[in-house]
């Protein structure tokens, strides 16, 4: 299942972009691809949006597996202007493409909510591997997906998740094949932000984590592994997904995986250097 499209309708748009920028590309429709390498020292943050009647069981379920669903931010029932996560931020449209589910089931993938909004609606912005990815760059460890203008491989893993309300499912799992070395310094990094997953939670073999097959991620892209190289998997902000198709709310919106809003906030205000 692949979920990344290429940058080509937005040349302008780079590491050095602002997140304002990479917004108002999302709401103009000239950004509808993955923001993996796109304003660099910008926290990206995934997405839930669902109904006020299962808000507070999903904010349970988020405090019961923080690595997975590190939460920045949550909005009040039907305010769609997140002002405390950057200018100007309107998560209708914002986002550069988002999935729409209907009883666990997804039904379709807009660019634009403002014909779905409702009063009721409640959004939760989680952190995002995308985040440390700067750190690592600025390290000197090199990232494929960055590399290849792809998207970042995800796969759903058999460690199970806490579960809350209706809310459970499996961790899913984001991979970067890495030099021993560099694995090393990535595990010493990202062990500094816990507020965007933190460190990783396995490395080597994917069938101890029930991945049958790693060129065959579940969202994403695969990218190769050469001989040198050990996967190193992290949790991820895709999880949700898992526990909203597993919980089969009747309405519920998520963010396409990679296709991230981009706030205001910094990077290093989340312990980064």
């Amino acid at each position: 299942m692949t979920d990344a499209q290429p940058h080509a309708t937005t040349p302008a748009l780079s590491a050095h972009s602002s997140a304002q920028e990479v917004r108002h590309a999302a709401r103009s429709g000239a950004l509808s691809g993955h923001t993996s390498g796109l304003a660099a020292e910008h926290v990206q943050g995934n997405l839930a949006i669902l109904p006020a009647e299962l808000a507070g069981d999903f904010l349970r379920f988020c405090q019961r597996n923080p690595k997975p669903c590190p939460l920045i931010g949550v909005s009040e029932p039907g305010q769609y202007m997140l002002d405390d996560l950057g200018l100007d931020l309107d998560i209708r449209s914002d986002v550069p493409r988002y999935r729409v589910w209907e009883h666990g089931e997804l039904v379709s993938e807009p660019t634009d909510l403002r014909a779905l909004w409702r009063d009721d609606l409640v959004t939760f912005v989680l952190g995002c591997s995308f985040s440390f990815e700067h750190a690592l760059l600025a390290a000197g460890i090199p990232l494929r997906h960055v590399e290849q203008g792809c998207n970042v491989a995800m796969y759903r893993s058999n460690i199970p998740t806490r579960a809350a309300g209706p809310f459970h499912g499996p961790m899913v799992v984001s991979m970067r094949p890495l030099k021993a070395a560099d694995a090393i310094r990535a595990i010493q990094i990202t062990a500094r932000t816990p507020e965007i997953h933190g460190a990783p939670v396995h490395l080597g073999d994917p069938a101890l984590l029930g991945i049958a097959d790693i060129q065959r991620p579940d969202y994403g892209d695969a990218v190769p592994i050469m001989a040198d190289e050990l996967p190193v998997f992290w949790a991820c902000g895709v999880t949700p997904q898992a526990a909203i198709a597993s919980a089969r709310p009747a309405f519920c919106i998520t963010h396409a995986p990679g296709h991230m809003l981009v706030t205001d906030l910094l990077n290093r205000q989340l312990g980064q250097g």
